[in-house]
């Protein structure tokens, strides 16, 4: 099945009312399909009301929409059960979960945990947080000259280790990382493992089962979603083991001056009103993304960021930085590079009199830059509304940014 990608742009309102626009920037966050926005307007509309607290058919049917968009995501995930799903902000909220909830209440001086020096701060802050309330040690899987992880001495790095937090796929190098063989490593030595997905689930067919991971994060808006709505999965046992996050309504069955008993999981992850248009809206991003296959999404874009690879290569040559692994079957479709040397902020900004929408700057992967030995990139990705003319009109816009610099 191949992606007919001038059908799924008329798909998205923002791309078929502006045709001149290039938007390259979907690692950042993509363009959302009509099929959202009418959901979560039809909602609003017709249906909104809280959820899980009125006996009244509203509420009812709002929380049967809402619980219903939970098990979308569920199963999109290959998820056991829809209970294993936390509506979460976004990945930075769900790996903080992770470290506040589980890691507070398992973690100890000397413990620990194993991160990788690719990932969004996202996956590095929550533990640096940890690290210095609590004394656990950090480790870093360092990152080879081909942009992939350097597994070399995954051994000595595991030893010890009760948890290692991996990025599925690097927003910076687009590098897919080997998620099940890290997860059976983790196992062996009786870790847990937890995927930052931020990248991969957007892009990539994922089964929880399939990839042998304890926890996963990812994030709506990268996947055709609203903002302010992700996600985070975990083992059903381990859920249940999982002291709350927050505290307030919602997450508890019984509050006593004395003392509270939180609810059973997911809701006593989930204090407050949560964001039920939002959730709604995820639900219908899964369908949407279901409708058109993921495996016809990772096929459109390898095939995609293989051409744009080429073309920029031929086109510029030694000029031109690009990071991250040659071999497709490694990668995704984010795209940094650096072009000569020009500040990635003058290239963005030069490419967007051109009408061509990329994203610079260290994104959010300061170490990384470091072990890079830059500052910033510039960083073009794509996604199912890209096409080759897509590429085609960036390689053309460089040649702008060529001449003023030149």
């Amino acid at each position: 099945m191949n992606l007919d990608v001038a059908t799924v742009k008329k798909d998205f309102p923002l791309l078929s009312g502006s045709p001149d626009l290039v938007y390259l920037d979907s690692a950042s966050s993509s363009q959302k399909p009509a099929a959202v926005l009418d959901s979560m307007t039809e909602y609003y509309e017709t249906t909104h009301a809280n959820v899980h607290r009125g006996v009244y058919g509203l509420a009812q049917e709002a929380t049967e929409r809402f619980e219903g968009a939970r098990a979308k995501v569920a199963g999109f995930l290959g998820a056991a059960e829809a209970n294993e799903v936390v509506f979460t902000k976004n990945v930075t909220e769900a790996i903080n979960l992770l470290a506040h909830s589980w890691g507070r209440s398992r973690l100890a001086k000397g413990d620990v945990v194993l991160l990788s020096e690719m990932e969004h701060h996202a996956n590095l802050v929550p533990w640096l947080m940890l690290a210095e309330e609590r004394g656990i040690s950090l480790r870093y899987i360092p990152v080879t000259e081909e942009g992939e992880l350097d597994l070399s001495d995954l051994d000595r790095l595991l030893a010890g280790a009760r948890l290692v937090s991996i990025a599925g796929m690097s927003n910076v190098l687009g590098t897919i990382n080997p998620i099940r063989q890290l997860a059976d490593a983790a196992h062996e030595v009786g870790a847990l493992l937890a995927v930052d997905a931020a990248q991969l689930v957007p892009h990539v067919a994922t089964d929880v089962s399939a990839l042998g991971c304890d926890f996963l994060g990812f994030t709506g808006h990268k996947m055709c979603g609203p903002t302010g709505i992700g996600g985070f999965w975990a083992r059903s046992e381990l859920l249940e083991e999982m002291p709350p996050f927050m505290g307030g309504g919602e997450m508890i069955r019984d509050v006593r001056l004395d003392g509270f008993t939180p609810n059973v999981a997911p809701w006593k992850f989930e204090a407050g009103t949560p964001p039920i248009a939002e959730a709604i809206g995820l639900g219908a991003a899964v369908d949407y993304l279901d409708s058109l296959g993921m495996e016809a999404v990772r096929q459109h874009e390898k095939e995609l960021t293989g051409y744009a690879l080429r073309s920029l290569r031929e086109t510029y040559g030694d000029r031109m930085t690009i990071f991250g692994p040659t071999n497709l079957e490694h990668r995704g479709g984010a795209i940094s590079f650096t072009f000569g040397e020009i500040h990635p902020h003058d290239v963005s900004q030069i490419l967007d009199d051109s009408g061509v929408c990329v994203r610079a700057g260290h994104h959010c992967a300061k170490p990384l830059m470091r072990r890079l030995g830059v500052n910033a990139t510039t960083r073009a990705s794509v996604y199912v509304y890209n096409d080759e003319s897509d590429v085609d009109a960036l390689v053309e816009a460089l040649a702008k940014v060529d001449n003023i610099f030149s």
